[in-house]
């Protein structure tokens, strides 16, 4: 079965898709082991790591690299988040082509336009591509995609950019009539109102995918009841908790001027020696060094 196929059965059998982000496959296999149905490959978190902006300053090599380490190591369906993809629908071509190689299960697309801005950044640029421009990309990532299974989502940034919901509504039938598999709609309201709303009004045929980054009340049995909810991705929290748990860490160890403080706070030696594979290195050692 490929990635798309189980990333889909996911959803068939459960209703909803729960996708945890990961900037790294150490991030993915915790968020595995957590239980969560899919990993996201965030553009944003991955920025961060390298310590860059995220203003289309992580290259796709990067981004892809680190998403098919994520594949293999995860386990999970994994949905990379591909920004504006890249350029034009052009590039599209090539970025669907690589990311389904690299064993992805899906790809999100923004109707931002190249280089984007990230979405909830105060008073950020949120510049906007023509809809037929868009729906030509969405048309060049059906007509790359090898596996039909592959899923295609069309993210709009209707709302982020100030436009309202009948511009985000009309985007997104637009987006569904271009052949988008689930449209994502994002918003950074602090209250999951203008993202209801948006749902409620939605009489599409295609899922919705929601990151509710800003309006953290949007919990899953809050998704359920919306009923038309295809894919729920908690989109930074793996960065976040990484910089804050590093943060003081490193602040304990300079206040106690040495390393006594924390150990009883951080993950073993051993404890990450499981997640490497280390007992099955020493197997193998045993079974084939001679």
């Amino acid at each position: 079965m490929g990635a798309g196929s189980r990333l889909r059965q996911v959803l068939a059998n459960n209703g909803l898709v729960e996708a945890m982000a990961a900037h790294s496959p150490l991030s993915a296999m915790l968020a595995a082991e957590a239980g969560f149905d899919a990993i996201w490959a965030s553009g944003f978190e991955l920025s961060a790591m390298y310590g860059v902006p995220d203003v289309s300053m992580v290259s796709m090599t990067q981004h892809l690299d680190m998403t098919r380490a994520i594949v293999d190591r995860s386990g999970l369906p994994v949905v990379a988040d591909i920004d504006t993809g890249f350029g034009n629908a052009i590039n599209v071509l090539y970025a669907i082509e690589q990311y389904e190689r690299a064993g992805a299960a899906a790809i999100v697309m923004e109707d931002k336009s190249f280089p984007k801005v990230t979405s909830l950044i105060a008073g950020g640029r949120q510049d906007m591509v023509r809809i037929e421009e868009f729906q030509g990309k969405i048309e060049a990532a059906r007509a790359a995609r090898r596996d039909p299974d592959f899923v295609i989502v069309a993210r709009t940034e209707a709302l982020i950019a100030g436009l309202g919901q009948d511009e985000a509504l009309k985007r997104a039938h637009a987006y569904e009539a271009a052949g988008a598999d689930m449209i994502l709609v994002h918003s950074k309201q602090k209250t999951p109102d203008e993202i209801e709303a948006f749902v409620r009004a939605w009489d599409g045929k295609a899922p919705i995918a929601l990151v509710p980054t800003a309006y953290p009340q949007m919990t899953v049995a809050r998704v359920k009841e919306l009923k038309k909810i295809g894919v729920l991705i908690w989109g930074n929290h793996a960065i976040r908790a990484s910089v804050g748990a590093m943060r003081a860490t490193f602040a304990q160890i300079r206040k106690d001027r040495g390393i006594h403080g924390v150990e009883a706070s951080i993950a073993t030696v051993e404890d990450v020696f499981d997640l490497q594979g280390m007992g099955a290195v020493k197997d193998n050692e045993k079974r084939f060094l001679r």
